[in-house]
């Protein structure tokens, strides 16, 4: 069989290619690839303490106890499908989880949870909510994430956010000897332009050179709240660009909900997280930002489960009543949960203790249901190893076998699973740490 390409004009076209391939997974090889939190418990920097993270669990199991005290119950509140067995699973996670560790992601908040205060307010915020942080971390009481979320750097706040950075980061290093927290970042809001988050990354720069921190020891985040943050005057998506800025800093991309769809003069009454306007942001954010690494957040259930009547003597209606709003919110917040998850979104924002047990209720449900079905799919694509397979009605090929490991990669990341599920699946630990369903094959092949 002959052929028309020279070995030469062959290779110089292959050469071009490798160039390219190499550039585009260089591009590719930002951000984490670590753990992702579940979600993020903001709270305005007036109300933090060392011990806010233990107090939140302790409400949250409080909220449980008198509104769910059992696993039934808890299902019943919540809607949640399945056997008893599978509600029984559930519920043994989610209180073994707030006792372990009730909140993964927590952000001091000096913008929208802080409010309007003079700059004395803000300046004293800044400097004792410092000193919390330090004695928190001299007690090993901080979430395994943490960070603060400082005003915008648009130009009626750009000079609070210096300075309450600027103070807080100074106390915090100067109280505890020179060290921040593990995962630490700044959350940037209202984000409009890429200049703005260059800005952040040379102010941060500034400062962890003269409090003596390592370069990047301050991670970045930042917040989509502006529909000029998914596409800019010359109709493009700038999601890239504005990760770009950060000059290697950003390690998540948030979603603001309630501004976002205000900023589009959507009513308030129709303001949610399942708006197609807030659907099609997201899928402008998965969009710019797969395989970058980038953790992606969805924003917050805005109805809380606050109960209206408070104190030891209420009678059996107010009670009733209690029940009746706590367990809609709960609702609520489940269903936005879930459909987060199902739309990629694997972390999302709490702003209530009772948001809590919900958010990790969701989630383990959410795997728990997949889980005999993506186990048995996927133990029989790796038996197969690199040959499709059908699985009762359902085809696999590569780019499932990608998303059946994707599905175990973050089941076993949240805690829903754990070695002995990965094994019945025929994977390691090991295995699933490549991240990589084709270096699986690859390295069995060997």
């Amino acid at each position: 069989m002959t052929t028309t390409l020279s070995d030469e004009a062959r290779a110089a076209l292959l050469a071009t290619l490798a160039t390219s391939n190499r550039r585009e997974q260089n591009r590719d090889a930002l951000g984490s690839t670590g753990r992702q939190p579940l979600h993020t418990v903001y709270g305005g920097a007036h109300l933090f303490r060392a011990g806010t993270a233990a107090r939140i669990g302790e409400l949250a199991r409080a909220q449980l106890v008198e509104y769910a005290p059992d696993a039934t119950r808890f299902a019943e509140a919540l809607g949640l499908e399945g056997d008893t067995t599978h509600a029984e699973a559930v519920y043994r996670r989610v209180v073994a989880k707030l006792e372990r560790e009730p909140v993964e992601d927590y952000r001091v908040d000096f913008e929208d949870g802080f409010g309007l205060r003079s700059d004395a307010e803000e300046d004293d915020a800044a400097t004792r909510t410092a000193l919390e942080v330090a004695e928190a971390l001299a007690q090993g009481s901080l979430p395994p994430f943490f960070g603060l979320r400082v005003r915008s750097f648009g130009e009626e706040t750009k000079l609070r956010a210096f300075r309450t950075l600027d103070r807080f980061l100074t106390t915090l290093v100067r109280a505890s000897g020179g060290v921040v927290p593990a995962n630490f970042v700044v959350t940037l809001p209202k984000v409009s332009a890429a200049r703005q988050v260059e800005v952040l990354a040379e102010l941060l720069d500034a400062l962890e050179s003269g409090l003596g921190l390592a370069r990047g020891a301050v991670g970045v985040e930042l917040m989509i709240e502006l529909p000029r943050a998914i596409v800019d005057r010359k109709g493009r998506n700038p999601l890239r660009r504005l990760v770009d800025a950060a000059d290697g800093r950003c390690v998540a991309v948030h979603f603001g909900t309630y501004d976002y769809t205000a900023a589009l003069g959507i009513a308030a009454a129709h303001q949610s997280m399942t708006h197609p306007a807030c659907e099609h942001a997201k899928q402008a954010m998965l969009t710019a930002l797969a395989g970058t690494g980038i953790r992606l957040s969805d924003g917050a259930t805005a109805l809380l489960p606050t109960p209206p009547h408070r104190g030891a003597r209420r009678t059996q209606s107010e009670h009733d009543e209690n029940r009746a709003v706590v367990h809609g919110a709960w609702r609520l917040a489940y269903r936005n949960v879930r459909h987060s998850l199902a739309g990629g979104f694997y972390q999302g924002w709490d702003l209530h203790p009772g948001q809590v047990p919900v958010r990790y209720a969701a989630a383990y449900a959410f795997f728990l249901e997949a889980l005999e079905t993506s186990t048995a799919r996927l133990a029989s694509f790796l038996e197969q190893a690199t040959r499709a397979t059908r699985t009762g009605a359902a085809f696999d090929d590569a780019a499932t076998g990608q998303g059946l490991l994707n599905f175990f990669l973050r089941a076993y990341a949240s805690g829903a699973i754990d070695e002995g599920d990965l094994t019945r699946a025929g994977l390691t630990p090991s295995e699933l740490g490549t991240r990589s369903f084709a270096a699986i094959l690859a390295s069995r092949a060997r």
